[in-house]
Parts: C-alpha cells; structure tokens; sequence
C-alpha cells in the first residue's frame, strides 16, 4: 500500500559517517542493532516470539486435555458396549433363572472383564445385588451406583467413587422377551486406568511442542529479516507520521479514490468512496465483484484499462470515473481510480427514469388489463396493475347499468365493482357497496362534465369532505392525502369513475400523475366497455337460448327424463335438446351442438329444434331425420354463405334416438356427435356401438342406425360435447370419468343428472353442456292386445267383437262404439286396398290407441265427398272421432293409428 501511494520512492535515513560508522565487515552486529526494541522489526519479532510461546503452551494444554477427554468418552462407550454386549449374550437370561446364578455367570463374567479390557462385569438382580465382581467377597453385597434407568429398560453411564475407586460404569437392562428387566448388568474402567493413555503420550506431546517451538522461531526470525528490507529500517514513530501525513491527504480530498491490485482486490478506498460507492466498512481486502456494485462499475475496476470521465451508475447516484494503471513506471500491478459525483446527470437520470417507469406502467396495463370478457374481473385488474406503482389505494366505482351489461346510463349512484391497496385495513367505502355521491363530491363532478379532478389535500378539500363527514374524517386520520378521480368513459358514454389514493407516499399527486392517471383509465374504459357490450351479448344469447329450449317436458309414460342445461361462461353456444312423443307410445328423444357461440348459433338452434318437431310428426325413423336435418343445415350454410353475412355455420351435430315401451327397444342414429351411455339395472355402464355418421350439413355418407334393448330401468343418457371434453381433457378421459359417475350414482334420474355434474363439471365451461337421462319403462303385457286378421271382408266383425271384449276387460266400456267405427273403417280399407298380412294392435296408456297394420305402402288420404259420392267418408268419421291419427311406415310395411282420450 505504502508503495502504490509513491512511497516507494522514499529513501531510508542517511547512515552517519566518520568513526562511528557501521563497519561492513561486522554484518552479525547490524542485524542485532536494526532488529532492536526501537525498530518495527525487532518490535515484530520479539511480539510474534511471544506469541509463538503462548499458541505452543496452549496447544500443549489443549492436546493433554483432549486426550484426556478422548479417554474418558473411551472409557464411556467400552464399559457400555461390554455391558451391553453380557447382557444380551446367550444364555444370560437363563442363567439368571438358574438356582446359583453365580456359579455359571462369575467364570463367564471374568473371562468377558479379561478378554474386553474393562476393570469389573458385574450381573445383579433387579434389586442390585451382585450376582459377580472381581472381588468375590464383593458379591451377594449391595451395587453401588445409579440403577433406577436400567430397572426402566434404558442404559445409563455414569462417573463415581465404587468399591474399586473412582471409575466410570455402565448399567443396561437385562430384559426377557416381553420386555420385563429381569436383571442388570454393570461393566467399568477404573479413572487410572483410563487416564494412563494420557499420560504416556505426554512426553511425547511436550517434545512435539519443543520441537514446534524451535520451527516457530526460526520462522519469525525470517520474517522480521525481510520486514526488515521492506521497512528500511525505520521506527514506529517514523512510519507512524508517514502515514499520518497520507491518509490526511487522502481522506480530504472531495474525489472517491480507490486501489486495486491486479488480482481485482480492493486495498484502499477513501471516505468519499465509501459514501459514493456505499462501501461496507470491511470492503478492504475483499475482491470487488462481491462489493455489489454492479455489472458495469465492477467490470471497469477489474479491469485495470484506462478511463476517462466514464458515467456508471451505482444505486442511485451516476459517477464520473478516471482509471489509470499503476504499473506505468516499474510499479505493482493494479490501478488507482477516482470517483466525482455528477450532480446534473443524477437529475437528468432521474427524470428518464420517471419516464421509464410509467412507459412500462403504461405496457403492462395494455398487457394485463381486459385479459377477460368480465366487467368486474376487468376493473380489479386496472387495480392490480395500478398498486403500489402508481397509487397506495385503487376503486373503481361503475354505473348498475354497465355491472349488467345494459346501455349506461346517466347515474350518481355508483357501485364499488373492485378495490386495492398496499393493505386490507383502508376506511374506504367496500366492494359491493352502492354508493351515492353529493353534488360537491369529485366524484359526482367528475360524472358530470366528463372531466378528471386533481385534490392534492384531501384534508382541505370541503367538496370530498361533505361526502360522508365521518368516514372522511376516519380517511384523513388514516392518512390518505392525496386523491385523482378520472371518469371511466368511451365516447360519449360514462361508465363510472375510477379513483387514485396516496397515503404513505409523502408527496401528493401533480399535474404529471394526472396525465398518466388519464392514460390509465382510459385504456382500462375501452377494455370495461368491451366487456359490458359482450355482457349483454351473452346475456341475449342465453336468454334467446332458454327461449327457444324446452320450458317442460311432454306428458308421456316411456320415460322417466330428468335433464340439466349449462350456458358456457366464454360465450352461449347452440347445445339443444328435446322430447318429442310418438305414435303407438313410443318416444323420441333428441340432443345436439350447433358449431359456434352467440346470437346466430342459438338463432340456429331454434331453427334446427323447429325442424326436428316438424319432420318427427311424420314418424320417421331416426336415420331419416337425420338425412333430413343434414339437407336443411347444408342449405342454412349456403344461404349464410350467400348473403355473405360474416356468421355462417359450419355444421352441427345430432344424436335422435326412439324408445318403443311395447318391444322394449331403442332405436338410434348419430350425426357426429358423442355415442350415448346406457346404464343397465345392475349398475353396469356400457358405451353401446352406434355408427357416427358425419356431422350435418357435411352431407355425402347416409346415416345407420344401431337397435338397444332397454330393460325396464335401465337408463340412457344423452350429453353433448361440452361435458366430456375441454382445453385439459380429452374425450377418452371424459367418457372414463363419465362412466365412473354413472356407475356410482343413484338410480333416479335426477340423482343421476347432479351425480355426472358434480364428477365432470369444470369450473369455468368453456361450452355449452346439455345432459339427458332417460330411464326405460315398459307397457304392462296386460295393456297390449293385438289380433291377426284375415284378408276378408267378413273378418271385420269378428274383430269388432274381440276389440268389444277387451275393451270391458279393461274397463273402458264408454269407448267401445268409437273404438268399432274406427277399426271398421281403417281395416276395411287395409282390406279392400291393402296387401296381407293384416294385423290389428290395441295399447292401453295414457290414450287408447288403435293400429291397423298391413304390407302396402300406399297411405290413405283423407277428401271430403260430395252429396251424391257413395264412399269416402270413412277416414273423415275416424278423423271426427279420434284425437289424433296418422300413418308411420316401417320396414315392412305401415301403420295406420288412432289415439283417442280416456274417459
């Protein structure tokens, strides 16, 4: 150090001459002299001989007691380790039990006491009588020692005075299978012998010091020898003033100086570089990138390169740095730099750095404000983004008509929609809360002229202070100072006010917090409108969704139908589902998705729903239908396409499904959309094979069908998409996780239909999600009645009069002369213009329906005659009589039915 400052250029003092000077042939006798008291030399070499004594003495004393201490823990854990080891020995326990205990365990004892090196093995009863010892008059006498933790079944050491003098011993347990201590066993070393060790190697250890000692000296010597040659020989008092003189020049200098050497250690930094740097007081000796000064400042000063007026920043200061080598001119390596603080810069720094950090601020609430399409989820980010960085407190307070999606409308009744802050405790007015601003209020002013207000001291600002007198008070008093309120508005269009607190930052809101308060609310209002606007979209849809589902399901007696509908919360989507009874009791149950979300999708649905009520009133089969609905959706499309709206459809899926209580059988057809469930009485869950045709309006490849029996309670169950499938899970995981719900769940539908929900339903559905579960039931046997007839006129009456008697079986007399018009009439003409074989079929259910079956597919038509036509009022008189009649065809043929009321 002393050479870096230019002390190295420093002469030693000038010998004197003449006679009294030092002889160069007498080397011996100026070492004595330079390596006297008086001499830093002979001061160092005479305090590190001491010092030397004293570290050899301690280390003597230290290695004695250690080795002591080693030898007592020795002599802990052998009497243990012996003691342990009798007493689980074989044969220990038994001899114990034996009549003479110390006839077998003395000679075992002293053979153990040989071969281990201990001084005694004592066994004794529970009652710590000795059963063995050394000595044998010393046995059937009392133990001396601590036995209460070995009677307790833990070992214990201890230090004492016995029978055989100062000793340490061991007493352990000697326990029987169950665990009882049946007797103790005692194993010890004598405090000589276990203190002989120690004493042997002490001649050994005080030569070890010795020769230490000697090694130590001559080491000293050597480096007061080259102190010497460093120091020129020159006292304290010299050396004391030399340093003086520098460190008063260098710690008064208003410039940071700082020395490092060339492994990038710090050797000297002055007091103005401790300030400027905020230097630990210890930074001296320690390399500079563990100094925290950063990258930048770090780097420059291990470098060891030249600089001039190089700016760095260091916490919050800027520093104009010099750097130069020291080695210029023959001396050590490293470098010496000063420091200047630069007033001017720190400012101009400042200032850019003010502006940085609301340019981000700015960035991240583009970035994190109207993540969502919620008003309220999109008002409690504006507050997450704004605290602590802009404000200490945050509300935002909106119009009931912007909360609902509603056109807003002029209001000085507000609702606090969200709230933050550094902490929970604020008096300010809750979340939740509907809150009525006075006239004098920034609030209420702000609403009316569209205008942000700055009130930099709330404690003078009467207008807010007239708000609600107390509660303002309890806001001043928790030290909120400072208030920016900013209306929420897009165009013309007022959504609310959002309003900025500060509190613990001392300075109050200015002129420039206001601009960017401004810029704030205003990207926040655009993304809060957004969110209204889709409120009342969603809103729409679903409620033009609901419209158009069924409000309550038909009367009919094939089903026991419970059903759930979900609107997604990202958007209504056009999932759709419908009961439909048939002819001949059998009943039609029908689910789909229409692809897409919002007002067209469910328009959409509503038009397919129609479609479907429409082509079922003629009794087609399920694959029919669908080869229906997939023409009228390919034609929606194209007509969407023509019209070149912007919303066309890209096609929907369908599943149609006819349940017959009479054959117990389901028929079912599926146009793109998931397979059904069917969950047998015995609780089994099947999938079942239905041929997936393509989803509508795709057209191209016809649909099929798949035949199900369902036994009396089995149930189907219909879902759409949004149930089993989501952006986490698959469709395979879905149908295993619906398929464990169903399996679990009771057998009522609506247990069921909460059972599926509780299992699949996410959080947040992304979808639409519609479920249907169907449970089968079956006509009774003694309600059907069928009969074959013959292709003869005269067959006729012959049914009239089994229809007579079935009819009084069952109790309905009153419709018997009904019932024969109408079967007189419909088999006469199966007779006259159909083809055999002719059946007739009576069902008994909530209506009493009449079939005529034949293989002709030709379909009566209803005229009307004239007065002079002969026939032809045959199926106007079944008309007249029936509630409701028509004809369905099947595969072999059709039927033509009539259902008349029961009385």
């Amino acid at each position: 150090m002393v050479r870096l400052l230019g002390r190295s250029r420093t002469q030693p003092p000038r010998r004197p001459t003449g006679q009294h000077a030092q002889s160069p042939k007498r080397p011996a006798a100026g070492l004595r002299a330079a390596l006297g008291r008086r001499s830093v030399a002979g001061q160092v070499f005479l305090l590190q001989l001491a010092i030397m004594l004293v570290l050899v003495a301690s280390a003597v004393v230290a290695l004695v007691l250690q080795v002591r201490n080693d030898s007592d823990q020795e002599a802990r854990n052998r009497s243990l380790a012996v003691a342990e080891a009798f007493a689980n020995a074989p044969g220990t326990l038994e001899a114990l039990r034996a009549p003479d205990p110390t006839a077998v365990l003395q000679p075992r004892a002293e053979a153990a006491r040989e071969r281990s090196g201990v001084d005694f093995v004592v066994v004794m009863n529970t009652d710590a009588v000795r059963y063995t010892h050394p000595e044998r008059d010393r046995i059937g006498k009392k133990f001396v020692g601590t036995v209460g933790p070995a009677l307790a079944g833990r070992p214990v050491v201890e230090e004492l005075t016995g029978t055989l003098g100062p000793m340490v011993q061991a007493v352990v347990p000697v326990k029987a299978p169950d665990g009882t201590v049946e007797g103790l066993v005692s194993a010890g070393v004598t405090t000589e012998n276990a203190g002989g060790a120690a004493d042997r190697q002490l001649p050994l250890l005080l030569a070890a010091a010795g020769l230490a000692l000697v090694l130590a000296t001559a080491g000293t010597a050597l480096v007061s020898k080259r102190l010497l040659r460093q120091t020129h020989g020159l006292g304290p008092s010299e050396m004391a003033r030399m340093y003086e003189h520098h460190d008063a020049v260098l710690h008064s200098v208003r410039e940071g100086v700082i020395i490092i050497d060339g492994g990038g250690r710090l050797l000297l930094a002055n007091d103005e570089a401790h300030r400027l740097l905020g230097l630990p007081a210890d930074a001296e000796g320690r390399h500079v990138p563990a100094l925290g000064l950063g990258s930048g400042m770090a780097g420059l000063l291990t470098s060891g390169r030249v600089a001039t007026d190089e700016v760095h920043r260091v916490g919050d200061r800027l520093l104009a740095v010099n750097q130069r080598p020291t080695d210029l001119r023959g001396g050590p390596s490293g470098s010496v730099a000063t420091l200047r603080d630069t007033t001017e810069l720190r400012a101009l720094s400042g200032r850019a750095e003010v502006a940085r950090e609301r340019l981000a601020l700015l960035y991240d609430a583009g970035v994190g404000i109207g993540t969502s399409l919620d008003v309220t989820r999109t008002a409690e980010e504006l507050t997450e983004v704004t605290v602590p960085r802009f404000a200490d407190f945050v509300t935002v307070d909106l119009t009931p008509s912007a909360l609902s999606g509603e056109e807003p409308e002029a209001a000085t009744t507000l609702c606090r929609t969200a709230s933050g802050g550094i902490r929970k405790d604020a008096p300010l007015y809750p979340v939740g809360e509907d809150i009525t601003f006075v006239a004098s209020s920034p609030q209420a002013r702000s609403l009316v002229t569209g205008r942000s207000l700055l009130e930099p001291d709330l404690a003078r600002a009467s207008g807010w202070l007239a708000q609600d007198p107390e509660r303002t008070s309890r806001v001043v008093e928790y030290g909120i100072h400072s208030l920016i309120t900013v209306p929420l508005r897009v165009g013309p269009v007022k959504l609310g006010v959002v309003n900025f607190w500060r509190s613990d930052q001392p300075e109050p809101f200015d002129q420039e917090d206001l601009a960017l308060a401004e810029e704030l609310v205003t990207r926040a209002a655009v993304s809060i409108d957004n969110a209204r606007r889709y409120a009342r979209e969603h809103l729409m849809a679903e409620t033009l969704q609901r419209s158009l589902l069924p409000r309550s399901l038909p009367e009919q007696d094939a089903l026991d139908i419970a059903y759930r509908y979900l609107p997604a919360q990202a958007g209504v989507g056009g999932d759709w589902f419908d009961v439909l009874p048939l002819s001949g009791a059998r009943v039609a149950v029908v689910v789909g998705d229409v692809v897409g979300h919002g007002l067209h999708a469910a328009a959409t649905m509503g038009r397919l729903r129609t479609a479907v009520h429409n082509f079922s009133a003629l009794d087609l089969p399920p694959d029919e239908i669908l080869a229906l609905l997939d023409e009228l959706v390919g034609r929606i499309d194209q007509d969407e396409a023509a019209a070149d709206s912007g919303a066309a459809i890209t096609g929907a899926t369908c599943l149609y499904a006819i349940h017959d209580p009479v054959s117990r059988r389901c028929t079912v057809a599926r146009a793109g959309h998931p397979p059904p469930a069917v969950v047998r009485p015995d609780g089994r869950v099947e999938f079942p094979e239905v041929p997936a045709g393509p989803p509508l309006g795709l057209g191209g490849l016809p649909y099929e069908t798949a035949d199900l029996t369902l036994e009396e309670g089995s149930r189907l169950v219909l879902y759409t998409d949004g149930l089993v499938e989501d952006r986490e899970r698959d469709i395979d995981a879905g149908l295993e996780l619906l398929r464990a719900a169903l399996a679990g769940a009771d057998p009522a539908p609506e247990a069921t239909c909460r059972t599926v929900l509780e299992a699949l339903l996410p959080a947040r559905p992304a979808d639409d999600i519609a479920l249907i579960v169907a449970r089968a039931r079956a006509l009774p046997a003694d309600r059907v009645a069928e009969w074959p007839v013959p292709s003869d006129p005269a067959a006729v009456g012959q049914v009239r009069a089994a229809v007579t008697r079935q009819l009084a079986a069952w109790g309905l007399e009153d419709l018997e002369f009904a019932t024969e018009l109408i079967l007189s009439e419909l088999v006469t003409n199966a007779v006259r213009y159909g083809s055999g074989p002719i059946g007739v079929r009576l069902l008994y259910d909530r209506s009493l329906i009449c079939e005529v079956s034949d293989t002709s597919s030709t379909s009566p038509r209803m005229r009307h005659a004239t007065a002079t036509d002969e026939g032809g009022r045959g199926l106007f008189l079944v008309a007249q009589l029936a509630d409701r009649w028509g004809t369905r065809y099947t595969r072999g043929g059709k039927v033509i039915w009539a259902e008349q009321s029961l009385p």
